[in-house]
């Protein structure tokens, strides 16, 4: 299957019109016989890809006192204390616009129920609540996991669609995360990768390559 994907991610690649961004790399994965009206069949698991995503992830915090200090220090991307949350509580359309533009959050793990009060009825349908923490912890490492984390389930469709690289990256590098994000289909299928109907790669505007 390594030389079918490995071929798929070149072609895709090549297939692809040059455009003045650098294009993600992505893989769209169709089940056979998985009903996915029963709850078991359900998944949703995040995956440190072992190169990288190759693009910048937008990340939340949500904290109060020292961690606030430390999220501000390593520079991301949304810093939210109590008062913020309180507002955002007010504005509906603002927390929305909020929760799109950010993929992770990481909340104060005290700060939960003022969360799930505020934002969760937001977070939630977007798969986006928080990830807890204590007040205590050394937040860099955390931050750059997350920096290299996709989320792979399914939910309402028996397809996955993630990013699992970029168009710099190479051929091995990106069918290295592929291989990595197929190691949970093992563990969550009941025939693991077996049960992959179909598999392409594209880039972000490229047309498909089909890889199984």
């Amino acid at each position: 299957m390594t030389q079918n994907v490995l071929k798929a991610v070149k072609k895709a690649k090549e297939q692809s019109k040059p455009r003045n961004f650098t294009q993600s790399m992505d893989m769209i994965i169709n089940v056979r016989d998985l009903d996915v009206k029963k709850p078991e069949n359900r998944f949703n698991e995040e995956v440190t890809l072992p190169n990288g995503r190759g693009k910048d992830v937008k990340i939340g915090v949500i904290a109060d006192g020292e961690l606030i200090v430390q999220a501000k220090d390593a520079g991301v991307d949304l810093v939210i204390n109590k008062a913020d949350l309180e507002e955002l509580g007010k504005d509906r359309k603002a927390a929305k616009e909020l929760v799109n533009s950010i993929d992770f959050f990481v909340a104060q793990a005290d700060m939960m129920p003022l969360v799930g009060r505020f934002l969760g009825p937001i977070l939630g349908p977007r798969n986006k609540m928080p990830k807890p923490v204590p007040a205590n912890i050394k937040l860099e490492p955390l931050l750059e996991r997350l920096k290299n984390t996709v989320k792979v389930g399914i939910k309402q469709q028996p397809s996955i669609q993630i990013i699992v690289g970029s168009q710099d990256m190479t051929d091995e590098e990106i069918a290295e995360n592929i291989e990595t994000v197929l190691t949970i289909l093992d563990r969550q299928l009941d025939k693991g990768r077996n049960q992959i109907k179909s598999m392409f790669i594209k880039t972000t505007m490229g047309p498909t390559v089909r890889a199984i």
